[in-house]
């Protein structure tokens, strides 16, 4: 037996103690089961992307000087902040649940 149907049966359990008048009333029928979820598992390889990256990022940081927006920006110092950033994600589990799939992202 389900959870939702010993609630409900706990409910008109609870009723009749309350109402003996109402104990031949009729009772609805339990819900339909619920469709499958969808479960989706996505694996994001943030770590070895940026392994793979980074000597780019150090190859191109001094194009970065070349963009008027950037020119107080230190480009050595951007690049190993974002991979700071990248490498401190490392072992983040998101899940996102909704009432048809289950969604989890494991980051590494």
């Amino acid at each position: 037996m389900s959870m939702a149907a010993f609630r409900s049966e706990l409910r008109f359990a609870v009723r009749d103690a309350k109402d003996p008048d109402q104990v031949d009333a009729p009772r609805p029928l339990p819900a339909a089961p619920r469709q499958r979820r969808t479960v989706i598992r996505l694996w994001l390889p943030l770590t070895p992307l940026w392994i793979l990256l980074s000597p780019f990022a150090l190859i191109l940081a001094p194009l970065i000087w070349l963009a008027p927006q950037c020119r107080g920006v230190p480009p050595y110092r951007t690049a190993f902040a974002v991979g700071a950033a990248l490498f401190a994600l490392s072992g983040t589990v998101v899940d996102v649940d909704a009432p048809d799939a289950q969604v989890r992202i494991h980051i590494y």
